[in-house]
Protein backbone atom coordinates (compact mmCIF):
# COMPACT_ATOMS: atom_id res chain seq x y z
CA UNK A 1 0.00 0.00 0.00
CA UNK A 2 0.89 3.53 -0.83
CA UNK A 3 0.08 6.79 0.31
CA UNK A 4 1.25 9.50 -2.45
CA UNK A 5 1.81 13.39 -2.92
CA UNK A 6 1.19 14.64 -6.60
CA UNK A 7 1.13 18.54 -7.49
CA UNK A 8 1.26 20.68 -10.56
CA UNK A 9 3.98 21.89 -12.65
CA UNK A 10 4.35 24.93 -10.72
CA UNK A 11 3.98 23.18 -7.29
CA UNK A 12 1.03 25.76 -6.36
CA UNK A 13 -1.54 22.48 -5.46
CA UNK A 14 -0.64 19.38 -3.23
CA UNK A 15 -2.88 16.65 -3.60
CA UNK A 16 -2.77 13.50 -1.26
CA UNK A 17 -4.04 10.08 -2.71
CA UNK A 18 -3.57 6.08 -1.38
CA UNK A 19 -3.59 3.09 -3.44
CA UNK A 20 -2.27 -0.54 -3.53
CA UNK A 21 -0.54 0.08 -6.74
CA UNK A 22 1.82 3.27 -7.29
CA UNK A 23 2.66 2.77 -10.76
CA UNK A 24 -0.77 2.27 -12.24
CA UNK A 25 -2.22 4.93 -10.10
CA UNK A 26 -0.37 7.62 -11.10
CA UNK A 27 -0.27 6.77 -14.51
CA UNK A 28 -4.15 7.38 -14.37
CA UNK A 29 -3.74 10.98 -12.91
CA UNK A 30 -1.11 11.37 -15.75
CA UNK A 31 -3.18 10.59 -18.12
CA UNK A 32 -6.45 12.47 -16.91
CA UNK A 33 -8.01 8.98 -17.00
CA UNK A 34 -9.39 9.70 -13.62
CA UNK A 35 -11.75 13.14 -13.45
CA UNK A 36 -11.36 15.39 -10.14
CA UNK A 37 -9.30 17.40 -8.36
CA UNK A 38 -5.92 15.91 -9.93
CA UNK A 39 -7.26 16.61 -13.87
CA UNK A 40 -8.40 19.61 -12.54
CA UNK A 41 -5.80 21.03 -11.19
CA UNK A 42 -3.47 19.26 -13.30
CA UNK A 43 -1.65 17.47 -10.68
CA UNK A 44 0.80 15.22 -12.53
CA UNK A 45 3.88 15.03 -11.09
CA UNK A 46 4.67 12.46 -8.00
CA UNK A 47 6.83 14.14 -5.33
CA UNK A 48 6.33 12.54 -2.51
CA UNK A 49 5.40 8.31 -1.51
CA UNK A 50 5.56 6.05 1.49
CA UNK A 51 5.02 2.44 1.49
CA UNK A 52 2.90 1.04 4.25
CA UNK A 53 2.60 -3.18 4.50
CA UNK A 54 -1.70 -2.75 5.05
CA UNK A 55 -4.14 -0.94 3.92
CA UNK A 56 -4.98 0.26 8.07
CA UNK A 57 -1.92 1.36 8.05
CA UNK A 58 -1.79 3.37 4.69
CA UNK A 59 -5.64 5.25 5.50
CA UNK A 60 -4.64 6.12 8.98
CA UNK A 61 -1.45 8.00 7.46
CA UNK A 62 -3.52 9.40 4.47
CA UNK A 63 -5.54 10.99 6.91
CA UNK A 64 -2.57 12.20 8.84
CA UNK A 65 -1.05 14.04 5.96
CA UNK A 66 -4.62 15.31 5.23
CA UNK A 67 -5.45 16.58 7.70
CA UNK A 68 -2.30 18.88 8.26
CA UNK A 69 -0.99 21.95 6.78
CA UNK A 70 0.26 22.78 3.58
CA UNK A 71 3.80 23.41 5.70
CA UNK A 72 3.60 20.04 7.05
CA UNK A 73 3.36 18.20 3.67
CA UNK A 74 5.84 20.47 1.73
CA UNK A 75 8.66 19.20 4.55
CA UNK A 76 7.88 15.92 4.01
CA UNK A 77 8.51 16.46 0.29
CA UNK A 78 11.66 18.50 1.08
CA UNK A 79 13.05 16.11 3.19
CA UNK A 80 13.08 13.27 0.59
CA UNK A 81 12.63 15.47 -2.16
CA UNK A 82 14.25 18.87 -1.93
CA UNK A 83 14.03 19.50 -5.65
CA UNK A 84 10.45 18.57 -6.18
CA UNK A 85 11.27 16.22 -9.55
CA UNK A 86 8.47 13.99 -10.93
CA UNK A 87 9.33 10.46 -9.06
CA UNK A 88 7.67 9.04 -11.86
CA UNK A 89 9.28 10.60 -14.58
CA UNK A 90 11.21 7.93 -16.11
CA UNK A 91 8.20 4.72 -15.42
CA UNK A 92 6.59 3.81 -18.54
Amino acid sequence: MYVYLMTNKNNTVLYTGMTNDLERRVSEHKSGEIKGFTSKYKCYKLVYFEVFPSPKEAISREKQIKGGSRAKKEALINKENQDWKDLAEHWN
